[in-house]
């Protein structure tokens, strides 16, 4: 289900006072965050995060495309190694 409209876009407190300080340093660091249900939101443009996915940080470039999409949705946690019927079908 999705979230109400009338509540607005869902963003941990931490990270949006992570990215105003990243921003104003002026450095280009990676904000690592385990907030893989944040949503990306305007102020976040051109900043790097690492998104955690159980396993090591991803890093995020974010752009302009990526406002309102979840920070999770550009960190897989899954690794796909394919089908297992795919091996037969490729040696015939």
């Amino acid at each position: 289900m999705a979230r109400s409209v009338w509540k607005g876009p869902f963003v941990d407190g931490y990270l949006l006072k992570k990215a105003e300080k990243s921003r104003g340093s002026g450095r280009n660091e990676v904000i690592r965050t385990w907030s893989r249900r944040s949503t990306i939101f305007p102020q976040f443009v051109g900043l790097t995060f690492g998104v955690y996915n159980g396993h090591k940080f991803i890093p995020v470039l974010v752009t302009e495309n990526m406002i309102g999409h979840k920070f999770g949705e550009f960190s897989p946690t899954r690794t796909f190694y394919g089908h297992s019927g795919d091996k037969r079908a490729r040696r015939s």
